[in-house]
């Protein structure tokens, strides 16, 4: 007890040093001589590059290339006339993201927050337009307005939930039409609505056939667990592009005469079959992290193989498989640029076709510039998005 005592009083006679700017410089940067001048090297490098960068990017660069084609890289060749089409879709999403933080707080006030922010930064670019910059307004105002009625009706939290199923096949019509409307054909759909249809799809479409895969390859039954395990490891042995081949070139050789599908639909066929055999993995991953205690104590509790699976280990799974689904996620939203060598025309396509303009010439830097800070934004809040959710519902647990 005396040694307890003692050590206790040595620890609070140890003096405390107060944590402010020069003090974590000194012990993190300038420790030694060698870091010293190591650390006047790397910051004088960073320095030379980011003035460089910088005076480039505000003084020098042209960036009326994005300005002339802002509407290019937004929806592709999509009809001027039709556009309003598009705004209502985004509005239909707005309005469901204010419904579901109103209701729902926590996560989803986050993700709110987040989408304001962009729409607010969209609003102050100056070579928008007027009507866009008021379709932005709009849906800034829609989102609100959505969050005050979630806070003053309880009961439309049903209705959130019917919404977002029911939000992409409406906007599928909406942009198709189907003959209820003028058709837009998909073959004019381009830039970054198709990016985000495609990869949007994929990566919902593929969560489902990826858990029941990763389900069927630990089943105790032969039948399943082979066909689980030769999709898995044949989609696994092959390149996303040469999926996309396959269904481009191979799928109609099995249709029968005068059946045909559309391309755009063959490409998110592809992407969410390729999409599944990875997520299958990540999650046989969280199924093998499951200690054999928790199938011990659903066995005492009386429960049988589905409700131990679907109340008790596969929510664990789920849960711990977080972040490498969503880095998968992340690398789906960038592989949609290989939809170009299939004959569609996504942001990254529109800018090359943007560059072999001859009136655009040596703008290279200034588009795919532009392309991969879009692709950074849309990266950065997904990941953002992940960290938020692990620490809502506490991984570490």
């Amino acid at each position: 007890m005396s040694t307890g005592t003692e050590s206790t009083k040595e620890l609070k006679q140890l003096p405390v040093t107060p944590v402010n700017p020069a003090n974590w410089l000194k012990q993190n940067l300038f420790s030694s001589w060698f870091n010293s001048i190591l650390t006047v090297l790397i910051g004088s490098v960073l320095f030379l590059i980011l003035k460089s960068t910088l005076t480039w990017v505000f003084l020098e660069a042209d960036w009326s290339v994005i300005e002339r084609n802002l509407k290019l890289f937004a929806v592709g060749q999509y009809p001027k006339e039709e556009l309003w089409r598009v705004w209502t879709c985004l509005g239909i999403v707005s309005f469901l993201a204010g419904l579901s933080a109103g209701i729902y707080k926590g996560l989803a006030r986050t993700m709110l927050i987040g989408i304001l922010i962009i729409y607010g930064c969209s609003v102050m670019i100056p070579f928008i337009s007027v009507n866009s910059r008021l379709w932005l307004i709009t849906n800034i105002a829609i989102m609100l307005i959505a969050y005050l009625l979630a806070n003053k009706f309880q009961p439309l939290k049903r209705f959130s939930w019917i919404g977002w199923i029911l939000a992409f096949p409406l906007s599928v019509f909406l942009l198709h039409g189907f003959g209820l409307l003028p058709i837009v054909k998909t073959n004019v759909w381009g830039g970054f609505l198709l990016t985000i249809l495609v990869a949007l799809v994929a990566i919902v479409l593929s969560f489902p056939l990826g858990v029941l895969l990763a389900l069927g390859r630990t089943s105790k039954l032969p039948i399943i667990k082979w066909i689980s395990v030769v999709y898995i490891e044949l989609i696994r042995g092959v390149p996303l592009i040469t999926v996309l081949f396959m269904a481009q070139v191979m799928l109609p050789l099995f249709l029968p005469a005068g059946i045909t599908i559309d391309n755009l639909i063959r490409v998110m066929v592809g992407f969410t079959l390729f999409s599944a055999a990875y997520v299958a993995e990540n999650v046989r991953g969280g199924l093998q992290s499951i200690p054999n205690s928790q199938y011990e104590a659903a066995r005492a509790l009386g429960l049988n193989t589905v409700k131990t699976t679907s109340f008790v280990i596969l929510p664990q799974a789920l849960r711990v498989t977080i972040p490498s689904m969503v880095g998968h996620s992340i690398s789906m939203l960038k592989d949609t640029t290989l939809v170009a060598i299939v004959g569609l025309v996504d942001i990254l396509g529109i800018g090359r076709s943007i560059i072999a303009n001859p009136e655009f010439l040596g703008r290279q830097m200034e588009v795919f510039l532009f392309v991969a800070f879009v692709f950074w934004i849309l990266c950065y809040f997904m990941s953002y998005m992940s960290r938020k959710l692990e620490l809502a519902i506490k991984t570490s647990r």
